[in-house]
């Protein structure tokens, strides 16, 4: 069982559509999936999967990623009215989130990219759980980065790691000491440990809840120190002040994009 069974378990439980299923036998039908705004569309490939898990043929007539207008079919569905109605909320639901998210990410992308063409978007883990790698998956169709999946693919040293060890310095320590052939990032929050994370050469630094005049300072000096650490913005970032910190960020990272974000709305209508 995959993700899109159990998504469809939850809405169908033991019973089904039990509404359909009063209605319908095996008539056949045809019908449409609508964007009703402009949006970057994102989900189509996860909408395919859905109605194939219910019987359905599924044409996508535009490509994920792809800049839409209002009003423009995203997808030709045939098959059963039962089983096209089986799946119809659960794949509006992919496409409302993913297409809200991608479209969000673009916007965040063209704004920053407008003043620095080398900054890079990336989510965060502040994702719904069950859900995360669709949600990042958004993002990158939308132009940002994933950043890191989860605990596992790299390491980032936060604050309650720096404090439960008592420093900057023994934390870069003891993760060196054991972690090899990952990324390692650390959280700073002022400028000394900032300088003790470039003297220790780490990958990323991120300079966390900093306003942008403090952090382009700080920036500056960590590139004095190494100039091969990434640095990377995040804590407070929101469309109105992101693009204060896009010219000298290597990358801002923010939890809006996958917690804020207002749904794209999407229809079926059934020809």
């Amino acid at each position: 069982m995959d993700d899109i069974d159990r998504y469809l378990q939850e809405d169908l439980g033991t019973e089904g559509d039990i509404t359909s299923d009063s209605l319908f036998t095996n008539e056949k039908a045809k019908a449409y999936v609508i964007s009703k705004e402009a949006c970057i569309v994102a989900g189509l490939e996860e909408t395919k999967k859905i109605f194939n898990k219910t019987g359905v043929k599924t044409k996508l007539l535009v490509d994920d990623g792809t800049l839409i207008k209002e009003k423009t079919k995203v997808a030709e569905i045939n098959g059963t009215t039962r089983s096209i109605l089986k799946g119809e909320r659960l794949a509006l639901n992919f496409l409302s989130r993913m297409s809200g998210i991608a479209t969000e990410t673009r916007k965040l992308v063209d704004l920053c990219r407008s003043i620095n063409p080398n900054v890079t978007i990336a989510a965060t883990r502040k994702t719904i759980p069950g859900f995360r790698k669709y949600e990042k998956k958004a993002v990158v169709l939308g132009g940002g980065e994933s950043h890191r999946f989860g605990l596992f693919d790299a390491v980032m040293i936060k604050d309650n790691h720096i404090k439960c060890v008592g420093s900057v310095k023994t934390a870069i320590e003891k993760i060196k000491q054991k972690v090899h052939n990952k990324i390692i990032e650390i959280e700073v929050e002022n400028l000394e440990d900032a300088i003790t994370a470039a003297e220790m050469d780490v990958d990323v630094i991120m300079l966390d809840n900093f306003n942008p005049k403090s952090g382009k300072r700080v920036a500056k000096k960590i590139r004095e120190i190494n100039s091969s650490a990434l640095i990377e913005i995040s804590g407070g970032v929101n469309p109105k002040n992101i693009i204060e910190y896009a010219s000298f960020a290597d990358r801002i990272s923010l939890g809006y994009l996958t917690q804020n974000i207002k749904s794209i709305d999407f229809s079926l209508e059934i020809i």
